[in-house]
């Protein structure tokens, strides 16, 4: 087993170390059940609770915090930032050596760089540049003219559609279809005819792209996905969409066509997004919110029966409605007092 010194695991991290820097660490476990030789963090208060009787070995968590641990603790602003760098030292992730498996098939106007590894029955077609090294999972398959940047990996049966672009260090995750034809189709006399999806896609540097995502290519312009993207599984992302860099959309979103969202933007599980809309940098949208119309200032914005909202709005309105078959009844009763005082004066 691996074991590591605190203070080597936090080495360059902006971190204040309390206890002894020399603990040894052999893995990271969740706060309630962690064990000597563990690593754990705190950030969502509800764990709190815990502190007290955690048996691991350090602790990473807020100055706040701090001053209620007694034990080894890593001191930081941002201790989920630190945990996810100190967790790096303890995956597992399969290595993959270089070469090609006797069963890919590769076309021979094809650019594989040779520190590339390509697994069981991948299938590479014209024209393709694949660079240093790309991983190809088993049962991947590759369209024509498609560019595949430096470190990028593919996990086993991930499909790119012809003339996609892949930066470098991108991660894409099994069952994920990129530059599949756009939902495009044009009405004659109530029957729909296919409308040609001449764009591509093009996908930046650093981006992760989660299990079974479908990302479709442009209707004459290119689909975008910028640096540092994080997609969640399940998503499905339109034609002609463009996002900004780094912003990060959880699971089940859908975004319709023609779509803007702008840099640094966080969406939440299963919201739904309309088509032809521009959405502005820094916009955080909860999970579930239904958008229908653009978001011109960066801010907290969900949704209820009433449309696109502020978030304290939609709190605002959210708890009102709750309250509202009291308030009805009270009207009830209201309406009822005052009938009888009328009755009463007229008698």
């Amino acid at each position: 087993m691996q074991q590591y010194r605190l203070s080597d695991l936090v080495s360059g991290l902006d971190v204040t170390l309390k206890g002894d820097s020399d603990c040894l660490i052999s893995g990271v476990a969740p706060i309630q059940c962690a064990q000597p030789g563990s690593i754990t963090f705190l950030t969502n208060a509800l764990y709190r609770k815990h502190l007290a009787t955690t048996e691991a070995s350090a602790i990473i968590l807020t100055p706040d915090e701090a001053e209620k641990c007694a034990g080894n603790a890593v001191i930081s602003r941002d201790p989920y930032y630190v945990y996810a760098k100190v967790a790096a030292f303890f995956s597992e992730v399969p290595m993959h050596s270089s070469g090609i498996h006797p069963t890919a098939v590769i076309d021979a106007t094809a650019e594989v760089d040779q520190s590339a590894s390509i697994g069981p029955h991948c299938t590479i077609g014209k024209r393709v540049k694949i660079a240093a090294g790309v991983v190809l999972g088993p049962n991947c398959a590759i369209g024509d003219d498609v560019h595949i940047g430096e470190s990028t990996h593919l996990d086993a049966n991930v499909v790119l559609y012809y003339k996609t672009n892949v930066g470098q260090r991108t991660h894409i995750a099994s069952g994920t279809v990129i530059g599949g034809d756009g939902f495009g189709f044009a009405n004659k006399s109530g029957v729909w005819h296919k409308v040609p999806q001449l764009g591509a896609v093009e996908i930046g540097h650093d981006v992760d792209i989660g299990a079974n995502t479908t990302i479709d290519r442009g209707a004459v312009e290119n689909t975008i996905i910028e640096d540092g993207v994080k997609l969640d599984n399940l998503i499905q992302i339109g034609h002609n969409v463009r996002i900004g860099a780094h912003t990060i959309i959880a699971g089940c979103t859908g975004v319709a066509g023609s779509t803007v969202i702008g840099r640094h933007c966080m969406i939440g599980g299963a919201a739904m997004i309309a088509g032809h809309l521009t959405i502005a940098d820094q916009v955080m949208i909860t999970g579930g919110a239904g958008i229908t119309k653009s978001i011109p200032e960066p801010g907290v914005y969900s949704t209820g029966l009433g449309g696109v909202v502020t978030n304290l709005e939609f709190r605002k309105n959210n708890a009102r409605f709750h309250r509202l078959d009291n308030f009805m009844q009270r009207v009830k009763a209201l309406e009822a007092a005052v009938k009888q005082l009328t009755e009463r004066q007229e008698s």
